[in-house]
């Protein structure tokens, strides 16, 4: 659905982005990631038709944002961070004003409009003007707005940038219920955690160049090594009585607690609660050590930056 290569903008000697690939399928969430400054709103900009590439090409449903534009346009549904609501009309004449810009009959304007406005349950303030609508219900609207001409690729600069949480939340739900096996998402967000929770991949740019692609769980594989295990005890607990199954390497450990990396844990870990049984150890807990996308993008910016950050 989204397709990139070699894709580049210099703005003089200023390279913005840089040889940026990308490949999103109906279906997909991306989530790109990166700092303020990038390039990620610049290739935003050139996946909508808003800047022509330096170098290289991209394509949404199919077109070339460079010479199919117009229909690229009707293709994308774009949320940016100042997402632009016109205050002083109701919620009803906003959508009506878009799906005329997107030249749509007035019957399919009102069947879509009421639709929309009833799926993200902004019905019942249809009628009042956007200026008095909460931020949550702004940025309800303005997601509505990127769906009144049904486009197959959605792109969303900070959908819940300054929000409250319940708002950013809502918003977020809203996000996950749009995912469809004949759409594409693309989010460029600061907010870990809502990328972690929505995108199906991942891809962490720095000054302008993709440093690490992929789903979060081979991103993990790949930038933090191999899974950790940890054993807690009730009590303190002397682990030089256990004996250890082969394929279990301790990393550390305390009184009451220690890690682990373990080559096959579906096999091993089994034995290794059985031998905690065996010895009656007072085990109260073993588990996969939580890893976080945070690590992984401090870990990542931390190299791309030169510094070597454990």
């Amino acid at each position: 659905m989204i397709q990139t290569e070699k894709l580049s903008k210099y703005f003089n000697d200023f390279v913005a982005v840089d040889n940026v690939e990308l490949d999103v399928k109906s279906g997909q969430i991306l989530a790109l990631l990166g700092q303020n400054g990038a390039g990620k709103t610049t290739t935003i900009r050139m996946l909508t038709g808003l800047l022509r590439p330096t170098i290289g090409w991209a394509r949404v449903n199919g077109y070339d944002v460079v010479k199919e534009a117009t229909q690229v346009r009707a293709s994308v549904g774009v949320l940016t961070e100042q997402h632009g609501l016109y205050l002083r009309m109701t919620a009803v004449e906003y959508l009506d004003f878009f799906g005329k810009v997107y030249q749509l009959g007035a019957d399919t304007r009102k069947k879509r409009s009421d639709h929309l406005l009833e799926y993200f349950g902004l019905a019942e303030a249809a009628n009042r003007r956007v200026g008095e609508y909460s931020k949550g219900m702004k940025q309800k609207l303005a997601l509505a707005r990127t769906l009144i001409h049904q486009p197959p690729a959605l792109l969303l600069d900070e959908p819940t940038s300054a929000m409250d949480p319940e708002s950013a939340r809502l918003v977020r739900d809203e996000i996950a219920n749009l995912r469809s096996s004949q759409r594409a998402i693309v989010i460029c967000t600061h907010n870990l955690a809502e990328a972690e929770t929505l995108a199906d991949q991942i891809a962490i740019i720095y000054r302008g160049k993709i440093q690490i692609m992929g789903d979060l769980e081979s991103l993990k594989e790949e930038v933090l090594g191999e899974r950790e295990y940890e054993a807690v005890f009730s009590s303190p607990y002397n682990i030089g009585k256990l004996k250890i199954p082969s394929g279990v390497e301790i990393v550390a450990s305390e009184a009451n607690k220690f890690r682990f990396h373990s080559e096959n844990a579906e096999e091993i870990n089994p034995l290794l609660i059985k031998e905690f049984s065996k010895e009656n150890a007072p085990l109260l807990t073993l588990a996969e050590v939580p890893r976080t996308l945070e690590e992984v993008y401090l870990k990542v910016m931390s190299k791309a930056n030169g510094e070597n950050i454990q």
